[in-house]
């Protein structure tokens, strides 16, 4: 069936739902744009490697970085060691396989990362990675 459109008719195009989907890609892209990567903020320089394997990126690692001072760090973010403790039971009672990568200052104690391995041991978490720097040429 053939419609006519007469003069009297008002075809117009809808802008609100053009305006929601701009609006939409703008935040999407602000929001994007504002995602920093955890091992960037995490404040260590890590111990360079003459042989070591790239590991595969994943979102759900969970990522425990130990300063030059010995301080633990969740996720970029500074926690007392209880803290740690607690979120390692949380995740190993949740999610046992879940990547594990420490990444550990140059400078910090060895007895430091033996801590949070023991800590990783008692729990299972056995898959566990160690972030390392390039080596320089």
């Amino acid at each position: 069936m053939r419609s006519e459109i007469l003069d009297d008719d008002n075809v117009e195009v809808q802008m609100a739902p053009l305006i929601d989907c701009v609006f939409l890609l703008l935040i999407f892209f602000l929001v994007a744009s504002q995602l920093k990567k955890i091992e960037k903020e995490l404040p260590i320089t890590p111990p360079e490697a003459v042989y070591s394997q790239a590991a595969q990126r994943d979102d759900t690692t969970l990522i425990i970085g130990v300063d030059k001072t010995g301080r633990p760090y969740l996720q970029g973010d500074p926690v007392p060691y209880g803290v740690l403790l607690s979120q390692l039971n949380d995740v190993a009672r949740d999610t046992p396989q879940r990547k594990v990568r420490i990444a550990a200052d140059r400078d910090a104690r060895f007895e430091d990362v033996v801590q949070v391995l023991a800590a990783l041991e008692v729990r299972a978490l056995r898959n566990v990675t160690v972030h390392v720097g390039d080596p320089k040429n």
